[in-house]
Protein backbone atom coordinates (compact mmCIF):
# COMPACT_ATOMS: atom_id res chain seq x y z
CA UNK A 1 0.00 0.00 0.00
CA UNK A 2 2.97 2.03 0.62
CA UNK A 3 3.70 2.09 -3.08
CA UNK A 4 0.35 2.96 -4.47
CA UNK A 5 0.14 5.85 -2.10
CA UNK A 6 3.47 7.35 -3.37
CA UNK A 7 2.27 7.12 -6.99
CA UNK A 8 -1.31 8.54 -6.26
CA UNK A 9 0.55 11.26 -4.55
CA UNK A 10 2.81 11.66 -7.67
CA UNK A 11 0.53 11.66 -9.53
CA UNK A 12 -1.82 14.29 -7.53
CA UNK A 13 1.10 16.86 -7.09
CA UNK A 14 2.14 16.70 -10.88
CA UNK A 15 -1.68 16.96 -12.05
CA UNK A 16 -1.96 20.32 -9.97
CA UNK A 17 1.11 21.33 -10.92
CA UNK A 18 0.05 20.95 -14.45
CA UNK A 19 -3.49 22.68 -13.89
CA UNK A 20 -2.19 25.69 -12.21
CA UNK A 21 0.19 26.56 -14.98
CA UNK A 22 -2.95 25.47 -17.59
CA UNK A 23 -5.28 27.64 -15.72
CA UNK A 24 -3.02 30.74 -15.57
CA UNK A 25 -1.64 30.60 -18.96
CA UNK A 26 -5.40 30.51 -19.91
CA UNK A 27 -6.44 34.17 -17.99
CA UNK A 28 -3.32 35.61 -19.17
CA UNK A 29 -4.20 34.40 -23.06
CA UNK A 30 -7.96 35.15 -22.52
CA UNK A 31 -7.60 38.52 -20.55
CA UNK A 32 -3.87 39.93 -20.79
CA UNK A 33 -2.76 38.66 -24.06
CA UNK A 34 -5.72 37.97 -26.53
CA UNK A 35 -3.70 35.08 -28.18
CA UNK A 36 -5.78 32.87 -29.42
CA UNK A 37 -2.89 29.93 -30.31
CA UNK A 38 -1.99 30.44 -26.38
CA UNK A 39 -5.50 29.74 -25.58
CA UNK A 40 -5.89 26.48 -27.52
CA UNK A 41 -2.50 25.32 -25.53
CA UNK A 42 -3.21 25.91 -22.13
CA UNK A 43 -6.54 23.80 -23.05
CA UNK A 44 -4.54 21.36 -23.71
CA UNK A 45 -1.98 21.57 -20.74
CA UNK A 46 -5.22 21.73 -19.00
CA UNK A 47 -6.42 18.56 -20.42
CA UNK A 48 -2.99 16.30 -19.99
CA UNK A 49 -3.28 17.19 -16.52
CA UNK A 50 -6.48 15.67 -15.93
CA UNK A 51 -5.56 12.87 -18.10
CA UNK A 52 -2.65 12.25 -16.13
CA UNK A 53 -4.31 12.52 -12.96
CA UNK A 54 -7.17 10.21 -14.11
CA UNK A 55 -4.79 7.16 -15.69
CA UNK A 56 -2.70 7.69 -12.11
CA UNK A 57 -6.07 7.23 -10.00
CA UNK A 58 -6.74 4.47 -12.56
CA UNK A 59 -3.76 2.48 -12.00
CA UNK A 60 -3.66 2.80 -8.27
CA UNK A 61 -6.91 1.09 -8.26
CA UNK A 62 -6.18 -1.62 -10.94
CA UNK A 63 -3.26 -2.46 -8.68
CA UNK A 64 -5.10 -2.65 -5.65
CA UNK A 65 -7.75 -4.72 -6.93
CA UNK A 66 -5.04 -6.95 -8.44
CA UNK A 67 -3.31 -7.73 -4.89
CA UNK A 68 -6.57 -7.59 -3.15
CA UNK A 69 -8.41 -10.09 -5.48
CA UNK A 70 -7.87 -14.08 -4.84
CA UNK A 71 -5.38 -15.77 -7.60
CA UNK A 72 -5.76 -19.25 -9.04
CA UNK A 73 -9.62 -20.03 -8.25
CA UNK A 74 -10.80 -23.19 -10.37
CA UNK A 75 -14.26 -23.28 -11.35
CA UNK A 76 -15.18 -26.79 -12.09
CA UNK A 77 -17.38 -27.52 -14.88
CA UNK A 78 -20.94 -28.47 -14.24
CA UNK A 79 -22.43 -31.88 -15.59
CA UNK A 80 -25.50 -31.72 -17.47
CA UNK A 81 -28.09 -34.07 -16.46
Amino acid sequence: MELNAKILNTVKVSGVILLTIGVLTFFYSSFVNGYSNLTGISIGIIMGAVFIFLMGVFFVATEEMLKTAEKGVQLAPTKKK
